[in-house]
């Protein structure tokens, strides 16, 4: 089965070897994406709302680049540092699935960089292209 790399413009280097996305037979897989900057330091350390909303804006992003929107995702896997962030993660996460819910799963765990306090991985099925 063919697949196709999607990597956004603007995109940094990841941290490994792995691509923002990749689209296969209608399904988007997106990478567990941190609250990165272009130069993969991460952003509005201590507040994870606000990292939660730039992890999600990025995945957004490459949703796009990908042809789908937020309303075609349909599995997330959130990752927490710290169960004290649930609530603010949850406040943010809620803006944008305000229909319905994509199904989804949270645990707590280290993170890759010691100052993310959250990293969320996707699948969206967007069809295939015509």
């Amino acid at each position: 089965m063919p697949k196709t790399v999607v990597i956004p413009p603007g995109t940094g280097k990841p941290l490994a070897p792995y691509v923002p996305g990749t689209l296969a037979d209608g399904v988007l897989y997106v990478s567990g994406t941190l609250p990165l900057d272009a130069e993969a330091n991460v952003v509005h350390e201590g507040d994870a709302g606000a990292q939660t909303r730039h992890v999600l804006e990025t995945i957004k992003g490459v949703v796009e680049a990908a042809g789908g929107s937020m309303d075609d995702v349909t599995f997330n896997h959130i990752f927490l540092k710290d169960w004290a962030d649930y609530g603010a993660i949850n406040a943010v996460y809620a803006t944008y699935f305000p229909g319905e819910k994509p199904a989804r799963y949270c645990i707590q765990c280290g993170l890759v960089k010691p100052t993310a306090l959250v990293e969320i991985a996707s699948v969206a099925h967007i069809g295939k292209p015509a």
